[in-house]
């Protein structure tokens, strides 16, 4: 058994519950009769759905001893936990995508089973990283999408602002700038000017799409040491909330802006949201704008794991290395960027990516994947979470001392970063 996650008794955090699940195991043979395997998702996209139930009745021709494979969405505020709480109550799935933010927690407690990779040499060593343990790899990384920013211009040309193309080409495209046309879309029509999609003043691990332009991070590389009170943290914290507050650029507290419903000008997400795009307005696609650091790229990753308690090891094996084989993420990155070195330029992605041009794909997605540092992951990821979002909570007011929020962070972290 490999090493467990330590269980916290403050909160069912996520890590907790993958503890107790490391002592359960799956079955190593196929059972007998016809199966169905169920996999654990957290898109119910149309389009989304439509790919990964091409590829799963593909499978099952070739494998007739597959009855159905189900892809069960599961709820994306709550999903880490559901999973988890399924395993624990001996409900496993069969396979399961998994966040970025939980990796460590389950590559270390024992819940996955090591995953075999078609042409292993092929996937980027650096997005295998959060994903391996003593040398085996227990999730194939699906989706390594850097975050970009999707452009409302006609919003932005109704407001009397420049495009950020314009601003690209003026080598003017940064957060200040930012700024300033958010607050004139704000001031001229009513409207949001830049959401970080999903951020919702809950999900802070999305914050390091902004703070990456100063240079911060939430802890250093080890994970021992706390990062959000070092100087980097406290000017770019210091600069979000005078946006908020003061330029009124980006979306306030207890409110709601969907891009892709015309209601911001900009918003900040990934490569797979282009799937909600209706062509309503005129919309770009452009990487994130420079901070005091310079040019940056952040990544969110997504893995597929074969659970350890599948009850049809073999069959969920197969299907595992079906979906992930060279023709199929070739597939999968019409929505999730594949990290493979034989994917990863313009003209290929572009196959898959009608949405899409070349140059979009090569300025964001591929000069993202080869450059990007991945979003914060810790051990006891979830118990550190709760943690940073309940101390950054003071921060989201008017009138919130900055530099004090963030030694409270700290204060908060330090213990669980030292365990």
């Amino acid at each position: 058994m490999r090493k467990q996650t330590r269980i916290s008794l403050v909160a069912l955090a996520a890590s907790s519950v993958l503890a107790l699940t490391a002592c359960g195991g799956g079955s190593d043979t196929a059972s007998d009769g016809p199966v169905n395997l169920r996999m654990t998702v957290w898109s119910g996209s149309p389009e989304h759905m439509k790919l990964l139930n091409g590829i799963a009745d593909e499978y099952r021709k070739a494998n007739p001893d597959v009855k159905s494979i189900k892809f069960d969405v599961l709820p994306l505020e709550n999903y880490t936990t559901t999973l988890t709480t399924q395993i624990a109550g001996g409900k496993s799935p069969d396979l399961a995508w998994i966040f970025e933010n939980s990796s460590a927690d389950f590559v270390s407690s024992g819940a996955l089973a090591e995953v075999k990779v078609d042409d292993e040499k092929d996937v980027l060593p650096s997005a295998k990283k959060i994903w391996e343990q003593d040398g085996k790899l227990y999730a194939y990384p699906f989706s390594t999408s850097p975050f970009g920013v999707f452009v409302n211009n006609d919003m932005l040309k109704e407001a009397g602002q420049p495009t950020p193309a314009e601003l690209i080409a003026q080598g003017k495209w940064n957060w200040d700038e930012v700024s300033k046309l958010g607050g004139a879309v704000h001031d001229k029509t009513g409207k949001t000017g830049m959401v970080i999609r999903d951020f919702d003043y809950k999900t802070w691990d999305n914050l390091a799409q902004y703070w990456g332009g100063w240079g911060a991070e939430a802890w250093s590389e080890d994970g021992k040491t706390c990062g959000f009170d070092k100087p980097e943290m406290v000017e770019a914290m210091t600069s979000l909330h005078k946006a908020i507050f003061e330029d009124e650029s980006m979306l306030a507290p207890g409110t709601s802006a969907d891009f892709f419903a015309g209601e911001s000008a900009m918003t900040v997400t990934q490569m797979s949201r282009a799937s909600l795009l209706e062509d309503k307005f005129k919309w770009d696609f452009v990487p994130l704008p420079e901070g005091p650091k310079g040019e940056y790229d952040v990544i969110g990753q997504a893995g597929i794991a074969r659970l350890a308690q599948s009850k049809h090891a073999k069959e969920a094996d197969g299907f595992l290395a079906f979906m992930t084989n060279k023709e199929n993420s070739a597939k999968l990155g019409a929505y999730f960027p594949q990290a493979r070195s034989s994917q990863l330029d313009a003209a290929t992605l572009a196959k898959s990516n009608p949405k899409l041009s070349e140059k979009q794909l090569s300025d964001v997605v591929i000069d993202g994947i080869e450059k990007g540092k991945v979003k914060p992951v810790h051990s006891g990821q979830a118990e550190i979470g709760d943690a940073v979002r309940g101390s950054l909570d003071p921060l989201w007011k008017k009138d919130a001392d900055v530099q004090k929020v963030l030694s409270g962070v700290c204060t908060a972290i330090k213990p669980l970063l030292e365990q």
